[in-house]
């Protein structure tokens, strides 16, 4: 135990945490003098003026590796993703006939969907190709044969569900249309020997009896090879992606049918172990009256 003269008052404890923020004998702050303080700093700005140099140089590098045009590596799924619209909220179409204003957002969703599709506008941008067979523009060596052109895909192709013969896509008269499409993937070559991947769509186990009959458009339900491949955003600016419409001819009213359309190809499987939904999107449709 230390002896009642060695223990420090509080005084001295103070004075000390003083002298080592600043010593006026010997001019150092914390513990250092200016000069000790300024090589100290002066070494890690150079440090760190470096570390950044280091991560600048190796940014640019990496940068000098990329293709503007189109991604280096991709790992996206070799089976494309479904999307349908409209997709309500969750996948979910439910709407009542006799209430107007649950199924004119549905309408109102897939007029501003197809504008860009507008047989005018799809004139003016895109070209009519030849169809049933892949549209390749290849590059010259490393000369880009960029941008790239598309093919027209034409709103009237979707006939009764284009909405211009009838401008409420079968929702007023419980005949709705849904839209499909496939997700991008450059590169992407679906079919081969000529022949186009199609859609089809039935119900789930349990609401077999109740979907009805269905019409597809374009016929059979197909998209184009003409639409394929896909160069990317910024390689082929004005691409209009291929769609395919089903109109629910005579589904059944007051009750849940869940729907499950897929992509038949014979170059791509629907079905993938990483993702069980790649290749087909599953919804809900209700029509209440």
């Amino acid at each position: 135990m230390a002896k009642e003269g060695e223990k420090k008052t509080c005084g001295q404890v103070l004075d000390e945490w003083k002298e080592f923020f600043w010593n006026p004998r010997t001019h150092q702050f914390l513990g250092r003098t200016a000069g000790s303080w300024g090589l100290i700093l002066f070494f890690y700005l150079i440090f760190y003026i470096f570390l950044a140099g280091m991560f600048v140089l190796t940014m640019y590098v990496m940068l000098l590796t990329l293709d503007e045009y189109k991604p280096t590596y991709q790992d996206r799924l070799a089976t494309p993703g479904m999307m349908i619209r409209p997709k309500g909220k969750s996948l979910e179409i439910i709407y009542n006939l006799d209430k107007t204003e649950t199924w004119d957002a549905y309408v109102q969703t897939l007029d501003s969907f197809l504008t860009p599709y507008n047989n005018s506008v799809q004139v003016m941008t895109n070209d009519a190709c030849s169809p049933d067979q892949y549209f390749i523009q290849e590059d010259s060596g490393e000369v880009l044969n960029n941008p790239k052109r598309a093919c027209q895909f034409n709103r009237t192709m979707l006939l009764n569900c284009s909405g211009i013969e009838d401008r409420y896509y079968g929702y007023r008269d419980a005949k709705p249309c849904i839209l499909i499409k496939l997700n991008r993937v450059i590169g992407l070559l679906p079919g081969r020997d000529g022949i186009s991947p199609y859609v089809s769509c039935g119900a789930k186990k349990e609401d077999v009896d109740n979907i009805g009959e269905l019409e597809y458009y374009p016929p059979n339900g197909t998209f184009n090879l003409m639409y394929f491949p896909y160069y990317g955003k910024k390689a082929q600016v004005n691409y209009s992606q291929p769609l395919v419409a089903v109109k629910f001819l005579n589904i059944s009213l007051n009750t849940d049918v869940n729907v499950e359309c897929r992509i038949n190809s014979n170059t791509i499987s629907p079905q993938s172990d990483r993702d069980k939904f790649a290749g087909r999107v599953s919804f809900k449709l209700r029509i209440n009256k």
